[in-house]
């Protein structure tokens, strides 16, 4: 298990139809660190957005999708996806402002 920081844990949000709707119910969706655990991510939302307070986490994990070029077979590279829902009392995340 590598030593991951809470700044390296989460790698960008997610923006997709079913994320954004999801919003109104405080279900936040971000690209994670392919080694986080449910632990690692709910300590780096809170850490990273003030006022924040994580109820539960849910996590995914998604192979890479297969590519062609030409005669080539290749692969994209696996990623990880969590679902951060908070508490009803939390303060909303700010960088899903005005989307």
């Amino acid at each position: 298990m590598a030593n991951i920081q809470y700044y390296d844990v989460i790698l960008k949000p997610v923006i997709t139809e079913k994320s954004m709707s999801s919003m109104g119910e405080k279900k936040y969706t971000f690209l994670v660190h392919p080694e986080a655990n449910k632990t690692q991510i709910k300590e780096a939302v809170e850490k990273m957005f003030a006022g924040t307070k994580v109820a539960n986490v849910n996590t995914m994990n998604l192979d890479g999708k297969k590519k062609r070029r030409g005669n080539v077979f290749g692969r994209t590279a696996k990623t990880k996806k969590a679902i951060v829902q908070l508490t009803a009392e939390s303060a909303d995340i700010e960088i899903f402002e005005g989307l």
